[in-house]
């Protein structure tokens, strides 16, 4: 059975030289930092960036993360991180593909939970909140079940 996808979105970018080892291949944690990025335009495409979150009284704090890594993206290269949300009741799921944006090329496979979190009481919610779901249904590729 294949999983449900509520939406999908990408970012492209260039690798800049302080991601680079000696040997011009990013750097393996890098590619958390990339994952952020494409996360964030994710959040700012449907108006609930971070800052809207701490408003609507929660922060989503990432609870696990996974990474593949199938080939090295080097310096200079563009790449395109795909994401794809597969959770959005329970927790925000996000499966990811790091890509090269010319030739297509997979480059790391990856996934994050976030859950959200009361930020007055510091308690996490086990239903996310109905300000979440709102705005995730605002996204323009938005597949409700």
């Amino acid at each position: 059975m294949s999983k449900h996808v509520y939406c999908r979105h990408h970012t492209e970018m260039d690798v800049p030289f302080f991601d680079v080892d000696a040997m011009h291949i990013v750097w393996h944690g890098h590619y958390v930092k990339y994952l952020e990025v494409a996360r964030c335009d994710f959040l700012a495409a449907i108006g609930y960036d971070y800052n809207e979150m701490g408003r609507q009284g929660y922060g989503w704090p990432v609870v696990k993360m996974d990474l593949k890594y199938i080939r090295p993206a080097r310096f200079g290269q563009k790449i395109r991180v795909e994401l794809a949300v597969v959770e959005i009741e329970s927790c925000l799921r996000i499966e990811y593909l790091i890509a090269d944006s010319v030739t297509g090329e997979k480059l790391t496979r990856a996934s994050t939970t976030q859950a959200a979190v009361a930020v007055e009481s510091g308690e996490m919610q086990f239903q996310t909140p109905q300000s979440w779901l709102a705005a995730v249904a605002r996204h323009p590729s938005f597949q409700n079940l």
